[in-house]
């Protein structure tokens, strides 16, 4: 019966030490930066590991009075792609903590 305890214990300080490097690294990525571009650089974002806009550049190419709504379709091409940037390297760095475990959503 104490097998099963002290089993348990282990299992908690692993959950413990999981959630604390969990915590650090993320963290961590909150300072990582990350860029994407769109219409062949035209249009270019550099976003944190915050999903914050850290830069928007708009090339004075990109600028036609008479089609901004191609503008606004490249900003939100940009814009969406660098939030999928954040996302993927957020989980891929999760994944190297927890070494491919599937945790349950939420659970840190």
């Amino acid at each position: 019966m104490f097998g099963n305890m002290g089993n348990m214990a282990g299992m908690m300080k692993k959950v413990q030490k999981l959630q604390a490097d969990m915590s650090k690294m993320q963290e961590e990525l909150k300072t990582r930066t990350l860029e994407s571009t769109a219409g062949g650089g035209a249009v270019k974002v550099v976003i944190n590991g915050e999903k914050q806009i850290v830069s928007l550049k708009i090339a004075p190419t990109a600028v036609d009075p008479e089609d901004v709504e191609m503008l606004e379709d490249l900003v939100a091409a940009a814009v969406n792609e660098a939030l999928k940037k954040v996302d993927d390297m957020m989980a891929q760095e999760m994944g190297k903590l927890t070494g491919g475990m599937n945790l349950p959503p939420g659970m840190f």
